[in-house]
């Protein structure tokens, strides 16, 4: 099967300024999510969408291919994830004559990944033939249903379906709500084509170890953190293809 790692990388970030090719120990933030898609048994084809000259030179650096670069149009802030995704099919379909059976969505902002859980994501969607795509995700530690919306400086449920007494109830109480994390999605690029839309209504679930994403100089000191502590195939490779 052409199965296509898709990642995407725009040049822009508010919360921390080049955010994609930041160093996390000591390799550009996207090396790891390249790598990761290297080291799949199924992926067999890894392409960056990026508007940023830059990002494109250091992605192809680690292995990953860069035949265009995205509109500016398509990566600002309100850019939504199936422009990109289209571009990216529609450039391959007229210059290369390519087209995936599969797009493996691997976001640079989640990039502590198991490669056998990423391959074990495009097998289970493969075995599934109802779902229309599929989302990683995890189980939050404390139920949404618990919080808060203000209305005139008062709170009230989340939910409507239950009380503010009810906010109080043990999180037990309360079904299990899962957030998506980017760990690896799995699109149909036919079903996008002809729905128009990315997940469709049938998204199989795939279940995660916590993926940690990183939004601010934050998140990326305690994945530094997290990293260290655990000696990874991917860092392995990098450090391994760098000489250390």
């Amino acid at each position: 099967m052409n199965i296509l790692a898709l990642i995407p990388a725009r040049g822009g970030s508010k919360g921390v300024p080049k955010k994609n090719i930041k160093l996390l120990q000591g390799y550009p933030l996207i090396a790891h999510s390249i790598i990761a898609a290297k080291l799949s048994n199924k992926i067999n084809k890894i392409v960056v969408s990026t508007d940023s000259q830059e990002i494109a030179e250091i992605s192809s650096k680690y292995g990953a291919e860069t035949p265009f670069l995205r509109p500016p149009e398509l990566a600002n802030d309100s850019s939504k994830d199936i422009d990109f995704v289209l571009h990216a099919l529609d450039y391959l379909k007229v210059n290369e004559n390519y087209t995936p059976d599969l797009i493996v969505l691997l976001r640079p902002t989640t990039p502590m990944r198991e490669i056998k859980v990423v391959d074990a994501a495009i097998e289970k969607y493969l075995n599934d033939k109802k779902a229309t795509s599929l989302r990683s995700s995890h189980p939050v530690s404390e139920s949404p249903f618990k919080w808060f919306l203000l209305n005139n400086d008062y709170y009230t449920p989340i939910c409507d379906k239950y009380t503010l007494e009810d906010t109080n109830r043990p999180r037990q109480d309360f079904s299990e709500v899962y957030i998506p994390n980017g760990y690896v999605d799995i699109l149909n690029p036919n079903f996008i084509k002809t729905s128009h839309t990315l997940y469709g209504n049938k998204i199989a679930s795939f279940i995660t170890p916590h993926g940690y994403e990183i939004d601010t100089i934050e998140d990326f000191k305690y994945l530094e953190y997290q990293i260290s502590q655990e000696d990874t195939l991917i860092l392995q490779y990098l450090k391994k293809a760098k000489g250390d």
